[in-house]
């Protein structure tokens, strides 16, 4: 999240005034020169998920205590609007609604950008009925499942309190990095997120001062986003995130449009993203690493400075099974390799990324603090 570091100065959380730099949380980031050890961000990707099941209170609070400079909610809504935390809106892969008997007849098929998924989803159920349910790990293959129905699913307004408390308590902003999942289709639906997340935003003193970055697939919702925040919101910023280089923007394809996320890619897309966006998100494999490991290069990576943007890589996972053949280690693939997770993040970090999404904060620490 572009917030401050450790190595940046601590903000008390208090009622004194907050310095300007502290609202810009892009700003705070240090130099975007490839080589360099300049300190990045750390974002909790759904928070330590690594550790505890996905999207949690746990799992942020965890992200937290090991350091992490961000937490990231991916929102999804309920059938009463409310914005809860989820990767999809499909949850049987991370709760156990297939085991409520009461809730048998609501499992349907529905075409969510454009691909058919069968189970259960958050839009059918009230924040009432899902807190009935609970937390389960989604990777049961390569995870703990020691977490397992402890936990409840957690609102944007519950996260935002523990963001809250968190950075009262530690003395230093923790920043959230809300990422809208499918608007499209839930525009669809009646059930749009936008205006209910700059609601929830500004209803919280904590965030109308803290950093905030707001992250979407599509295009078109950011752009909206960024006419409605205008001057008014100095603390939030976009990030556009792009997918495979194959693959479309959903919006796009709605609008009958060829846009590709490789054609935003390219200098020309970046330039384009930069009217309306602070920053990228990427997925490591995108960064095409060149050169030796002491001074590894990216393309994109120098193509978005250019271009006036941030990168922010997206997701390194500390098990075997994620990461690049380079920093593979020894063991099956749900083995941990911290060495190599590290070694994988300094390699990007060395390439001038300003961020990074992390399932594992505490990891990313390290890699980021040059800590062993």
């Amino acid at each position: 999240m572009f917030t401050l570091t450790r190595r940046a100065v601590v903000l008390l959380i208090s009622l004194q005034p907050i310095a300007a730099a502290a609202l810009d949380p892009i700003a705070s980031m240090a130099s975007s020169t490839p080589g360099t050890s300049s300190p990045a961000s750390v974002i909790a990707h759904r928070g330590a998920s690594a550790l505890r099941p996905e999207h949690t209170l746990a799992a942020y609070a965890k992200a937290i205590e090991d350091g992490a400079d961000a937490i990231e909610p991916d929102l999804v809504s309920t059938r009463d609007g409310v914005l809860v935390a989820r990767h999809e809106n499909e949850i049987s892969g991370t709760t156990d609604v297939a085991d409520h008997l009461e809730f048998a007849a609501r499992k349907a098929s529905r075409a969510i950008d454009g691909e058919t998924i069968t189970g259960w989803f958050t839009e059918d159920f009230t924040l009432a009925e899902l807190k009935t349910l609970r937390a389960r790990e989604r990777l049961p293959q390569l995870r703990s499942t020691h977490y397992d129905g402890q936990f409840e699913i957690a609102t944007l307004d519950e996260i935002i309190d523990l963001a809250a408390r968190e950075s009262a308590t530690r003395g230093r902003l923790i920043g959230l990095v809300p990422e809208i999942k499918h608007p499209s289709y839930f525009a669809g639906l009646g059930l749009a997120m936008e205006d209910k997340l700059l609601a929830a935003l500004d209803a919280h003193e904590f965030t109308r001062r803290a950093p905030v970055t707001l992250q979407s697939f599509e295009t078109a919702n950011l752009r909206a986003l960024r006419h409605t925040l205008g001057q008014n919101h100095p603390n939030i910023r976009l990030l556009q995130l792009l997918g495979d280089s194959a693959e479309q923007p959903f919006d796009a394809v709605l609008a009958q449009q060829g846009t590709t996320y490789g054609d935003l890619m390219e200098p020309a897309g970046l330039r384009r993203i930069a009217g309306y966006a602070d920053a990228i998100g990427v997925p490591v494999k995108n960064l095409e690493l060149r050169g030796d490991a002491g001074s590894p290069r990216s393309t994109l990576v120098e193509a978005a400075h250019t271009a006036g943007l941030k990168v922010v890589a997206y997701t390194f996972r500390p098990e075997n099974h994620f990461l690049g053949a380079s920093f593979k280690g020894d063991g099956e693939a749900a083995a941990r390799n911290e060495a190599g997770s590290i070694g994988e993040m300094r390699a990007c970090l060395a390439a001038g990324i300003d961020a990074l999404f992390t399932d594992d904060p505490a990891l990313g620490r390290r890699a980021v603090d040059g800590e062993p």
